[in-house]
């Protein structure tokens, strides 16, 4: 297929400027103006819009089983949903049980993950140790193009990784060359208040924030990162909420350390209030972990995104619909944690972020694409507009706006966290794969067309970091 973008704005990390852009066979192939239109060519009139790269999802959780159920979205419902919405990559998370090898588990959600309808690539848990996952690792990464692994520090009792396991683990990424990221949560802290509040006869959703304070946070990030600088690897922290752990990435990057920091959309708008609401539907909606923070966090995470401290803005995209979160009426503790967001992530970034003079088009262009490219390593295949990169392209209206809402988002879940939100700026036209999938409110997504995308490693350049800040060699 050959698809001609004409007249448009070229957006991209670090500049902005006139062109028409050129796709065919799924890439792009030329970039300039006045360029002709090939015989056959769809052409999209972008005019006075822009032209900037897919969006990359970096954080989500397609039909995950977790907490006894198994969320809504699958592979092929959030992918379509992603590229409403102009995300056109996501990297989404295999999560063995405890005991179970990682590669049957990588298998398992490769084939789950066969249907989707936009490019994909996949973290790795790690959620156990002993020898055989010391060699899974190696084949995961060497074989099956995983380079990146995840460590949740909480969830005591099911995946939590204690600190035998961080640092086992983080010393083979750093002999693999791949990034260990980590949910940092003090998941023996979490188990204790949980506890206490129950005891007390503290069931309801207002109870689950209660129960993961910002210090918990704080604490295992400090932790995570001070194991990274001794191990001398990179690191990446998930769902960034807390404006502890901000201060803790700051603190470490300050003083050269390589750590890597994601934030949600939602933690960014919404504050932990919507937990008091007196209906337990719209309460238990927001479970999520971490949870939504005091009002004060979020001009933290503002502030750190704008200064460079936090890189991606992800999604965490795990949508359960209210029979799920109802499992946890008389006990929080049993609501499935998760939120949706991957339809909206662009949309609510922009309005906030540009709109209100906070980030600059190529600055929204960094968070929401091309930081988390080059992070995990998939640029300048994705998060770029270049001759040669995939044909992963938004056509971006700033005029245009919507009001979000459960009714006519393409999310398979029967709420959403943005409700009523009215933003200004939309995709009007998403092309992936060099394959017009969305355009004026059409979805146009096949079930299937996403590609895996294998990711090297950089074992060259963590061991010369590692030997850099005198920890290994």
């Amino acid at each position: 297929m050959t698809l001609l973008i004409r007249g448009g704005t070229v957006v991209d990390s670090i500049h902005s400027y006139r062109a028409d852009v050129l796709c065919a066979d799924g890439k792009i192939v030329q970039i300039g103006t006045g360029l002709d239109a090939p015989a056959g060519a769809v052409i999209v009139e972008a005019g006075e819009q822009l032209v900037m790269p897919g969006g990359i999802d970096p954080h989500t959780h397609m039909e995950l089983p977790f907490m006894g159920t198994v969320a809504s979205d699958d592979f092929f419902s959030g992918t379509a949903a992603g590229l409403a919405g102009g995300t056109t990559s996501i990297i989404d998370f295999v999560i063995p049980n405890p005991r179970q090898s990682l590669l049957e588990a990588f298998n398992t959600w490769r084939g789950w993950a066969e249907k989707a309808a936009s490019d994909y690539a996949f973290h790795v848990a790690v959620t156990w140790w002993d020898e055989s996952v010391h060699r899974e690792m190696g084949v995961l990464a060497n074989e099956h193009g995983v380079a990146s692994f995840k460590h949740f520090m909480a969830y005591k009792g099911a995946i939590m990784a204690d600190d035998e396991i961080l640092v086992n683990s983080f010393r083979r990424a750093l002999e693999l060359g791949a990034l260990p990221t980590v949910h940092a949560e003090n998941g023996e802290l979490v188990y204790q208040l949980q506890k206490q509040l129950l005891a007390e006869g503290k069931t309801g959703p207002s109870s689950h924030p209660l129960s993961r304070p910002s210090a918990v946070e704080g604490e295992a990030a400090n932790r995570a990162i001070r194991i990274a600088e001794v191990i001398g690897v990179p690191l990446y922290i998930v769902h960034v909420s807390a404006r502890e752990a901000v201060q803790e990435i700051a603190r470490a990057r300050g003083e050269g350390q390589r750590v890597f920091g994601e934030v949600l959309g939602g933690h960014l708008l919404l504050d932990d209030s919507v937990y008091l609401d007196s209906d337990f539907t719209r309460a238990a909606a927001h479970v999520m972990s971490p949870p939504f923070r005091p009002k004060e966090h979020q001009e933290a995470l503002w502030q750190a995104l704008q200064a460079g401290h936090l890189h991606t803005t992800a999604t965490d995209h795990c949508t359960f619909c209210a029979p799920q979160k109802a499992a946890g009426k008389d006990d929080f503790t049993r609501i499935p944690n998760g939120c949706g967001g991957v339809e909206d992530r662009m949309g609510v970034l922009w309005h906030y972020g540009v709109n209100s003079g906070r980030l600059t088009p190529s600055e929204f262009v960094q968070v929401t694409s091309t930081n988390a490219a080059r992070i995990f390593n998939l640029y300048p295949r994705k998060g770029a507009v270049e001759v040669g990169a995939d044909a992963d392209l938004v056509v971006w209206d700033p005029n245009a706006s919507r009001t979000i809402s459960a009714k006519t988002h393409h999310q398979n879940v029967d709420f959403n966290i943005f409700e009523g939100r009215t933003v200004q700026g939309l995709a009007r036209h998403t092309v992936a794969a060099g394959k017009l999938v969305w355009s004026d409110g059409d979805l146009r997504a096949e079930r299937g067309a996403g590609r895996y995308l294998p990711r090297p490693t950089f074992p060259a350049y963590f061991q010369a970091n590692a030997k850099r800040v005198g920890r290994s060699g």
